[in-house]
């Protein structure tokens, strides 16, 4: 998510470093470095225009010319004019005061649109509310039942009429049922097209009309680059969009749409898609993203991330087990778990402050390293897993047979485990159970 672009603004800001002091021509030379940053990552031409004439205008200031530190202050004043380009402050799902909240779902095919929906719905249920999906795409082949798929994967239903009836009826019956039912959030799933066409839009704007929606969010591919930015733009003339899901930024290195639709559509960015799974949606934060963009990392989304995946039962529970030293393999694999739980190594790294997409790159995150743990453990006895002590040639035979492991891997895991239970003895009796909870309270975890 943003490698590129982020790669590029490190080196700008580099002609900053090591100088005293700033003249003018230094901070527009740095700007010129700048400009060219954000076109390369697709960002809208008219946003990076202004956006320059923003950050220079404030740059050439006394604020940087006759600071102290003229280099974090130019970093300081590129980080808040990029949270203002991206909306400022979080924009948040608005949820009607009469239910139910009606969510309807646009979009050009292909962008993620019927996924996502399923996503959002998701993560509603998970903050207690009772969402149902309703099927209106009837063109596309197959679209109800991908829907019902998506449906099924996260535990929403789906309320269909098949294809032989037309979308605005659907919808309207869609929302009669969720009131008889007791559903608090209508999602309408409307068709996606390939291209932009008036029938297509008239449909929407009907569906817009009959249903007098809470929110009209528009689902746009964040690899599409400006074509993005164009599509927001139509759907917003149209429609009136009050949102926008910004899918496939894992994907996009540059993430110029990002950057560019909020200042087109005057709309801001309420979601973004991270990745395939089906929690891989995030409530998009403005000022959190362009840290992330600076390379300062994300750790407030780091710690969400960990207090979500992590059970803090357990957590507990391990802290019980490191005050009397009785630690375990078992204890080992849950922690493992967890982590793996909070997606990839490479995201939660990417979160870190400090963590460049070049550092990144030549790293080799072996996500099967979980896996193979995982089937090693669970080849153990109770008992083994209890005492590895116990584990002699013959066991360490059996068990890589069992996980279809080597002799060599059961040994290296069991040295990893060796060199995890020292460093967490630091953690048995009572100043190391303050350590512990104090790390508790930053994600419930293990200091892996």
């Amino acid at each position: 998510m943003f490698e590129n672009l982020q790669e590029k603004l490190a080196d700008a800001f580099k002609k900053f470093r090591n100088k005293g002091t700033l003249t003018e021509k230094d901070v527009k030379e740095g700007m010129r470095a700048v400009k060219l940053a954000l076109l390369e990552a697709d960002v809208n031409f008219k946003v990076v225009r202004e956006f320059i004439n923003k950050v220079t205008a404030r740059a050439v200031g006394s604020e940087v010319l006759e600071s102290l530190m003229p280099a974090q202050q130019v970093v300081k004043i590129v980080n808040e004019e990029l949270t203002a380009l991206m909306g400022g402050s979080q924009a948040k799902l608005q949820i009607s005061s009469k239910p139910p909240t009606i969510v309807m779902m646009v979009g050009l095919q292909g962008a993620g649109k019927t996924t996502h929906t399923g996503k959002l719905a998701a993560m509603m249920k998970k903050q207690g509310k009772n969402p149902i999906l309703v099927a209106c795409d009837v063109y596309r082949p197959a679209a109800i039942k991908q829907l019902q798929i998506v449906g099924e994967k996260v535990g929403v239903p789906v309320y269909t009429e098949g294809d032989k009836i037309s979308p605005v009826k659907i919808a309207k019956n869609g929302v009669k049922h969720a009131i008889k039912n007791g559903h608090d959030m209508v999602f309408i799933d409307t068709a996606g097209r390939l291209q932009i066409d008036e029938a297509m839009m008239e449909e929407l704007v009907d569906i817009k009309n009959e249903l007098e929606p809470t929110e009209i969010l528009l689902t746009i591919d964040a690899m599409a680059g400006q074509d993005a930015v164009n599509v927001a733009t139509t759907f917003n003339e149209m429609l009136d969009i009050t949102g926008v899901i910004v899918t496939k930024l894992d994907g996009d290195t540059r993430g110029g749409a990002a950057l560019s639709v909020k200042y087109v559509t005057g709309k801001p960015i309420k979601f973004i898609g991270t990745g395939e799974k089906m929690d891989a949606i995030e409530p998009f934060y403005p000022d959190r993203m362009a840290s992330r963009i600076l390379g300062m990392g994300d750790v407030l989304s780091l710690i969400e991330k960990a207090e979500q995946s992590f059970d803090m039962k357990k957590a507990a529970e391990l802290e019980e087990k490191l005050r009397k030293s009785r630690f375990t393999l078992t204890d080992y694999l849950e922690q493992m778990t967890q982590l793996k739980n909070m997606g990839s190594l490479e995201s939660i790294m990417g979160m870190m402050p400090g963590v460049s997409p070049n550092a990144l790159k030549d790293a080799k995150f072996d996500e099967n390293i979980i896996k193979k743990t995982e089937a090693i453990i669970l080849s153990m006895t109770p008992a083994e897993r209890e005492k590895p002590d116990l584990i002699n040639y013959s066991r360490k035979t059996r068990i890589a047979k069992g996980s279809g492991s080597t002799i060599e891997e059961v040994n290296r895991l069991l040295k990893q485990f060796e060199a995890v239970s020292k460093m967490m003895k630091q953690f048995a009796g009572p100043k190391g159970a303050k350590k512990l909870a104090k790390m508790g309270k930053m994600g419930g975890g293990m200091p892996f």
